[in-house]
């Protein structure tokens, strides 16, 4: 194209309406782009083009999923809102600690990047959402990764692997945070679209609060951080900039090229311009780069916003406007500045070592103006471009194959024939069970990130949850845990997002901590395909009913669409993060048996039921059909409370949810934690439940935990769970002597064997 189409005015759109612009190449319908045309009265530049195609896009604009999100605000109750001092649709959620002190958290996925270029794809996942914690005025401390793989045994599940733990840790580390928790899955069905999500998560004053607008008629626009390059552009939208400029050599690519150490001086030049109250508002610079910071900065403020785009610093001077305008390139912000405070200003960033440009002011014209060397290339209202995009209600129907997936029960099917029933059998599973790729020690991905950096770190993987102490001097902290099951959601979508939240809220409760906020990032596949459509909207009505049941409001999140190979999706994944408050995390319980513990009563809190469809030892057998665990809500909720007294009050000395793998798992975990042996007889199961020792051993039943008490507060323990109605069975005793685990009437397994057989999996296959 020509180099006028390159530099296209406002003023020559409107001249040449039949110019033909690319806009099906840059993800557009002609259904959004004739809205366009209906919007602007004329023929979009090249640069609004650019804009509108980013912020229209399903990662930027969540067009698909706006009528089915809106539930999270509509079924708020005051008390879910009276801790939210910030909500959805700010960069992220802030909740009230109390003592003056907030906290911000969210998740977000980099899951195509990823796959990309892992490395790369995952470094800057960090980078996007650390970026989104500093936009709200915090101090970003501690990082989790819920990550999901294809087969373990895939050819490319190296170099996907590899690359995407050594980003984590790579940027992570270098920022000096502590990566404190999450999940790695391996299932085929995520092999040729890893879900890579990242959550950060940080403290601040409640007088540092910053959002993103852009007010005040006559305050500064700046960008600073890292100079504008050719990295990302198009990454929203998947796309490239040969959409603009068909003779360039080559494809610029499509992933960004983070550094960790420039975000580092970035983060704490950001923290001394709140301190000093030097900035009106932020904005970070993520998805649709420019695009996105300018379009809502304006729509978010109380006018509008002029921006000379020839003043952006750039590393590529070959960069089109359009190109500027969508670039992902990382370790940038915006911020609006006083003009009184512009001295000032610039003299933190002379003390930083970091560049800055001023680009504008804000105005009182309700539009945003960008112009290239004087003459203007985009006049828009911002509203339409960060805000009023599309909205599709779009169709969605229950799979046609759902009759025939429920009904295919683990227990009738032939995977479910002939299980384990002796103990030499049932000794024999456990051990598969814990080497089984899902259930193994994570470590060989865990020690390439920094745990405890900071000094604040009170617990981290393997433990239930993360603990990170806020105040040093009262000892108050927060514990944060991401869960997600793509069976039981492919199973049932609706009840797959609730046991999603489930089993994050009892993670964080099992530490001791008050669960108080949620943030979720929702992977699925394509919003046009009317089935995977009808999970998502499931999903969505799950989890919301959830929240509203336990008291949690979801204060952000993200929608990742489209993960699918070919015509196949990925399993409906809702992963969801629960954050909870510790008043002193001096009082957090860990998930592991202790030395000090020796001699202590251990007891299943919670019930049993015939519940295999969809488990991990069904997987084990390649079976996946039938319905997934009963989900009880107002059980999960009193467990909750139980254990959060139970910890405070010193009832307890290791508590750690069932989940995956069912009471096997959890037994094995806690033994190996700390190499402290167990004696469990399960009798007073099998007879209350009505359960075979199988079924107790590898059920995935929910609202269930195990604790040790220790002997002095046996009675008082039982007294507050029959007071409360919840059952619960003492079902052995933590032996230190034994360094086993002892399944008494059944098998005996020595810790060093399932240790070798936990820890021997992930290095067998990654070196």
């Amino acid at each position: 194209m020509s180099e006028q189409f390159n530099i296209d005015t406002v003023e020559n759109a409107a001249a040449t309406p039949d110019v033909e612009l690319p806009w099906a190449e840059l993800g557009l319908k002609q259904n959004e782009y004739e809205e366009i045309l209906t919007i602007l009265g004329r023929r979009p530049t090249a640069a609004e083009l650019a804009m509108y195609s980013v912020m229209w896009s399903e990662h930027c604009s969540y067009k698909s999923t706006k009528v089915h999100l809106r539930q999270f605000g509509q079924k708020l109750t005051e008390e879910m809102k009276k801790d939210m001092l910030v909500g959805i649709g700010e960069n992220a959620g802030v909740t009230d600690l109390g003592d003056g002190w907030a906290v911000t958290f969210k998740i977000e996925s980099h899951n195509s990047p990823s796959f990309v270029e892992p490395h790369q794809g995952a470094a800057t996942g960090i980078g996007g959402i650390v970026r989104d914690i500093i936009s709200m005025g915090a101090r970003p401390v501690a990082v989790m990764d819920p990550l999901r793989f294809g087969a373990i045994d895939h050819p490319d599940s190296q170099r996907v692997v590899h690359g995407v733990v050594s980003g984590i840790g790579s940027y992570g580390n270098s920022l000096g945070l502590p990566n404190i928790g999450g999940e790695t899955i391996f299932d085929p069905v995520y092999q040729g679209n890893p879900l890579v999500n990242a959550l950060a998560v940080g403290v601040l004053r409640h007088e540092d609060l910053r959002l993103a607008n852009a007010s005040g008629v006559g305050n500064r626009i700046v960008l600073f951080g890292a100079r504008t390059g050719g990295d990302g552009i198009g990454g929203a939208s998947v796309l490239a900039s040969e959409s603009f400029d068909d003779t360039k050599p080559s494809k610029r690519p499509a992933v960004q090229v983070g550094d960790p150490f420039a975000e580092k001086v970035l983060i704490e030049c950001c923290l001394e311009l709140f301190k000093n109250s030097l900035v009106e508002g932020i904005q970070d610079l993520g998805a649709a780069g420019i695009s996105c910071a300018t379009s809502e900065l304006a729509s978010n403020g109380e006018g509008g916003m002029q921006v000379e785009l020839t003043d952006v610093l750039l590393r590529d001077p070959t960069l089109t406007p359009g190109e500027i305008l969508m670039s992902e390139s990382q370790e940038r912000m915006m911020a609006v500045v006083r003009p009184d405070n512009v001295e000032a200003f610039e003299a933190f960033m002379a003390h930083w070592g970091v560049e800055y440009s001023w680009l504008g002011e804000v105005t009182d014209t309700n539009r945003l103006i960008i112009t290239w060397k004087g003459e203007v290339i985009v006049d828009v209202d911002p509203k339409t471009v960060a805000h009023d995009g599309p909205v599709y209600d779009r169709p969605y129907h229950r799979p046609s194959y759902q009759d025939a997936l429920v009904a295919d029960r683990f227990r009738d099917s032939a995977a479910g024939a002939d299980l384990p029933s002796s103990g030499e059998d049932l000794r024999a599973a456990v051990l598969e069970l814990m080497a089984a790729p899902n259930m193994c020690d994570k470590s060989w991905i865990t020690r390439q990130y920094d745990r405890y950096v900071g000094g604040n770190t009170a617990l981290a993987a393997p433990d239930d949850a993360g603990v990170i102490r806020v105040d040093e001097e009262t000892g108050m902290g927060v514990g944060l845990a991401t869960d997600a099951n793509g069976r039981y959601a492919y199973l049932d979508p609706y009840a797959g997002a609730q046991l999603a939240l489930a089993e994050s809220y009892r993670n964080v409760a099992t530490t001791g901590a008050v669960p108080m906020a949620v943030s979720d990032c929702l992977n699925y596949g394509s919003p046009e395909d009317p089935e995977v459509m009808w999970q998502l909207a499931e999903g969505i009505r799950g989890l919301s009913d959830a929240c509203m049941e336990l008291g949690v409001p979801v204060t952000g999140g993200n929608v990742s669409l489209y993960n699918s190979t070919g015509s196949t999706a990925i399993h409906p994944t809702p992963v969801v993060a629960t954050l909870g408050r510790f008043d002193d995390v001096s009082r957090r319980t860990p998930s592991g048996f202790t030395a000090d513990a020796d001699g202590q009563a251990v007891y299943l809190m919670g019930v049993t039921r015939d519940e295999l469809d969809g488990s991990e030892f069904a997987h084990l057998r390649g079976h996946l059909g039938g319905v997934p665990p009963k989900v009880d809500l107002a059980a999960e909720k009193l467990l909750g409370d139980l254990l959060i007294n139970a910890s405070r009050d010193g009832m307890i000395d290791a508590a750690h949810d069932l989940s995956e793998g069912g009471l096997a798992a959890t037994l094995s975990e806690m033994v190996l934690r700390f190499g402290v042996g167990a004696r469990v007889s399960l009798d007073e199961v099998l007879e209350r439940d009505g359960v075979d020792l199988f079924t107790a051993l590898f059920s995935e039943s929910q609202a269930r935990a195990v604790v040790a008490v220790p002997r002095t507060e046996e009675v008082r323990f039982k007294d507050m769970t029959s007071a409360r109605n919840f059952p619960v069975a003492r079902i052995g005793v933590v032996d230190r002597a034994s360094e086993a685990l002892d399944v008494q009437g059944a098998f005996s397994l020595p810790i060093a064997e399932l240790r070798e057989a936990w820890e021997s999996t992930l290095p067998t296959h990654f070196g």
